[in-house]
């Protein structure tokens, strides 16, 4: 088989290859590109910047250059600290299968990855505190696009857990009563924040997951990014907030 020019066409051929399901070939689609920006020293957008993000045309030949485990090492370092090391040890673990297919097919000289290793994954911090009243306001103000603004709303107002809230859809919403319908879990209730924003997102649309993305419905993994990196401006330690602490002793009383 030729060796590919660019880095995206070996993704390509990569994933064919390796004979991986739908969602998994997506998966694994999203966590190589992610190291295209690495290849071209540039940081991969985060939240819902990368929704509309064309990666950059990386050559192939950029793994097999002196300086590309240095590079690779660095833009790991700097992945953990923005999405985290679960996330960033997934995306490694896609990149080190990758290239140990393409060097199989005589398409790299060198391991870039050596080296390379994942990183310790700790649960978060028991003791994180929820968000105060003055931090609750600033991030139900924020310019986020309207999905993000009702979904935080809503997770703040009804006080029901993040998961939960992501699988609702769309016809499970009792809009004029502002609760969800009567079915197997306790219905769900909301204040005037997600009154307003509820019927705007769901204008048009009578079923389907009611936070959606163009491929299905909002992961958590997604949700928690874009929330951490939307109110990175707001956190005084410049990391950003969790949707934990939005959650955290959230809902009407």
């Amino acid at each position: 088989m030729t060796r590919p020019v660019e880095y995206a066409v070996a993704v390509d051929r990569y994933l064919t290859a390796a004979g991986l399901a739908e969602g998994s070939r997506r998966i694994y689609r999203v966590a190589l590109t992610t190291w295209a920006w690495a290849l071209v020293d540039r940081r991969p957008p985060l939240g819902h910047e990368r929704r509309n993000a064309a990666p950059p045309v990386a050559p192939l030949a950029l793994l097999d250059a002196p300086d590309a485990g240095a590079r690779l090492r660095d833009a790991f370092a700097v992945r953990s600290q923005a999405v985290g090391p679960r996330t960033a040890n997934r995306e490694l673990s896609a990149l080190v299968g990758a290239v140990r297919w393409w060097r199989a097919q005589g398409w790299l000289a060198s391991d870039p990855t050596y080296g390379l290793r994942p990183l310790p994954v700790t649960k978060p911090a028991a003791s994180a505190s929820p968000l105060g009243a003055e931090q609750v306001r600033a991030v139900l103000e924020l310019a986020a696009p309207l999905r993000e603004q009702a979904l935080w709303h809503l997770l703040h107002e009804s006080g029901a857990a993040i998961e939960r809230v992501l699988a609702l859809d769309v016809d499970d919403l009792d809009l004029p009563r502002r609760r969800t319908r009567a079915r197997r879990d306790p219905a769900l209730r909301w204040a005037q924040g997600s009154a307003r924003l509820l019927p705007l997102l769901t204008l048009g649309r009578i079923d389907g997951p009611l936070f959606a993305t163009s491929r299905g419905r909002l992961s958590y993994r997604r949700a928690a990014e874009t929330f951490t990196a939307a109110t990175r401006p707001l956190d005084p330690a410049g990391r950003g907030w969790t949707l934990r602490q939005l959650h955290t002793g959230a809902g009407l009383r």
